[in-house]
């Protein structure tokens, strides 16, 4: 491992900003590659198995089982309406007074800063792209033109998909192309049942067993990373001793690390990418140590950002030089930008008297998945674009408080199981908008120096339409299926709790339009490259974090072949 405390010894082959899902498949990639790469995180070291405080605690032993007292909720009014902020993970979320943002329009961002960033608590869903979701703006002409088709990714999503370790069922649908699956998990008899249900009453309707980066079944390249089988503990957010779920802390950056081409150098915020106009292209990076406050510049012949959408973004529009006033390659304008996320504020649920002896057993990773059907193959209806669904199902048990003494005692002590509940929530893509932006503030700064963020993001009159469709397609749905009590709600959440935040640094194929190519380089600086969320032109509507792995990829092999090319 380079001494970076020495001036002298601050020279890389290449620099990545993040550490995150993205930001550990730069630093794999590159390193086995054979280049000297240093992995800037800004928020604290946690290493694999050893800084996983909670991961292997029992119930009793939190002291508020698993909940948080008032007065931590009331000081996170923001980071509580995650689900994921609980006793046991609440290490591993950003508390709000740590690092404010500007709210132009209710925004609740959901960061995790650390190493292996939000890579420790995602759901771990994992679906491809079809050719339909990149060519979605082509066909309805809204946002920019994918400047890459679904056949020039499909390699590559192969490529991550055999490493991290995706379990999942070859079903066959163009929607929903199949990947190189691990065995599946398995669908409760409801699920299967719910599915059966659609296939015989609608034509391209599915509930699916969900794809997960799980290891159900290790081949020896995750035993090479150190990496067991999925235990089913789904306990996943506490971080996993066994490495049984996809983490940049349990597979890419020890993977990195393991090589001896890479420096991992945490509690490092990035200030700024420095742009040398004399050469035309980066040279480096500002570094504000976290903790000392100390600048430090650290070089580098290549530079990925991977600090997560909006930080890339900021960190984009904070590199400014008499090149870039506006932002570093940002000639065309519309860096922060064209943001968009994903839609989940519709759910529904109800109950189902049917399967009354069966029942699930032991904890349950997966559930279930149905891809998106609307507007999929020609417009349908009077909003563009569509929705994806997750499917569960299970049965709690009940009884009885009547009776005192050792009747009592009897009667709480059998337990019955109750009706089978059923449950869905919608996924839908938004529309990346001009007036969705990300700015920076002119005055207030952070403790680093550095221009706090201001959100202006907002649904539409689409995302409404939207909603009210899948609440009335699912409620028929659960008819159909005679599942009963149905109930359906919109919760008016606003932008950010969805945690898919996208765009602001959009690809595209005219620079005037696009920061970035077809290979995430940017147009007007050719040492750059974005491979997280803010380089996504739309949303599409499934989960984005392997798309993000597959594009990070294949980045890397076009900028070391254009290294080695000495284009860069």
């Amino acid at each position: 491992m380079t001494d970076i405390n020495s001036k002298n010894k601050r020279k890389f082959d290449a620099i990545v900003i993040g550490s995150g899902i993205s930001g550990g498949w730069a630093a794999k990639e590159l390193t086995d590659r054979g280049l000297k790469t240093l992995i800037l995180e800004r928020g604290r070291n946690v290493e694999h198995n050893v800084d996983y405080p909670t991961t292997l605690m029992q119930p009793w032993e939190f002291e508020h089982g698993l909940r948080l007292p008032l007065k931590e909720r009331e000081e996170n009014p923001i980071a509580s309406k995650c689900y994921i902020f609980n006793e046991d993970a609440k290490q591993f979320v950003v508390k709000d007074a740590e690092h404010p943002y500007v709210q132009d329009k209710p925004f609740d961002w959901i960061r995790g800063y650390q190493v292996g960033g939000k890579s420790l608590l995602w759901a771990r869903e994992t679906q491809r792209w079809s050719k339909y979701d990149f060519e979605g703006p082509a066909r309805d002409g809204f946002a920019v033109e994918w400047p890459v088709t679904y056949d020039e990714i499909a390699p590559w999503y192969s490529h991550v998909e055999k490493f991290a370790g995706i379990t999942g069922n070859r079903d066959g649908l163009d929607s929903l192309p199949d990947g190189e699956f691990l065995p599946p998990f398995e669908q409760s008899c409801v699920e299967t049942y719910f599915d059966n249900v659609l296939q015989k009453n609608y034509k391209n309707r599915r509930a699916i067993v969900a794809r997960k980066a799980h290891i159900t079944d290790p081949q020896q390249i995750h035993l090479d990373q150190g990496r067991g089988r999925c235990m089913h503990r789904n306990l996943c957010q506490r971080g996993c001793p066994y490495g049984g779920y996809f983490s940049s802390n349990a597979s890419t950056i020890p993977w990195a690390l393991k090589s001896g081409k890479a420096t991992l150098r945490p509690d490092s915020v990035v200030q700024s990418i420095i742009y040398d106009e004399k050469k035309g292209k980066a040279t480096g990076v500002v570094v504000i140590d976290r903790l000392s406050k100390e600048e430090i510049i650290f070089k580098a012949d290549i530079i990925f950002v991977n600090a997560a959408a909006m930080n890339s973004t900021a960190l984009l529009l904070n590199s400014t030089s008499d090149r870039f006033p506006d932002g570093l390659g940002n000639d065309s304008g519309v860096l922060g930008k064209y943001v968009a996320f994903h839609n989940y504020r519709a759910r529904v649920s109800g109950s189902y008297e049917g399967f009354a002896d069966k029942t699930t057993d032991g904890r349950r990773v997966g559930g279930s998945y149905m891809p998106r059907w609307r507007n999929l193959y020609e417009q349908e209806t009077d909003f563009i674009r569509g929705y994806a669904a997750g499917f569960s199902s299970g049965r709690g048990s009940r009884s009885s408080s009547e009776g005192v003494g050792e009747e009592l005692k009897a009667n709480l002590f059998k337990k019955d199981l109750g009706p089978w509940y059923v449950g869905s929530h919608m996924m839908g893509e938004t529309i990346p908008k001009e007036t969705n932006t990300l700015t920076l503030d002119k005055i207030q700064t952070d403790e680093w120096g550095i221009p706090l963020i201001h959100f202006n993001i907002d649904y539409d009159d689409n995302d409404d339409k939207m909603v009210k469709d899948y609440i009335d397609n699912t409620t028929e749905m659960f008819e159909k299926a005679g599942f009963t009590n149905i109930r359906s709600s919109d919760s008016k959440q606003a932008p950010g709790l969805d945690i898919h935040e996208m765009g602001g640094s959009r690809m595209g194929k005219d620079p005037k339009t696009s920061l970035l190519n077809k290979y995430n380089q940017l147009h007007h600086c050719k040492n750059v490259f974005v491979t997280d969320g803010a380089m996504m032109t739309s949303t599409s509507t499934q989960n984005p974090s392997l798309t993000y792995m597959a594009f990070t990829a294949r980045a890397v092999d076009y900028a070391v072949s254009e290294m080695n090319k000495k284009n860069l």
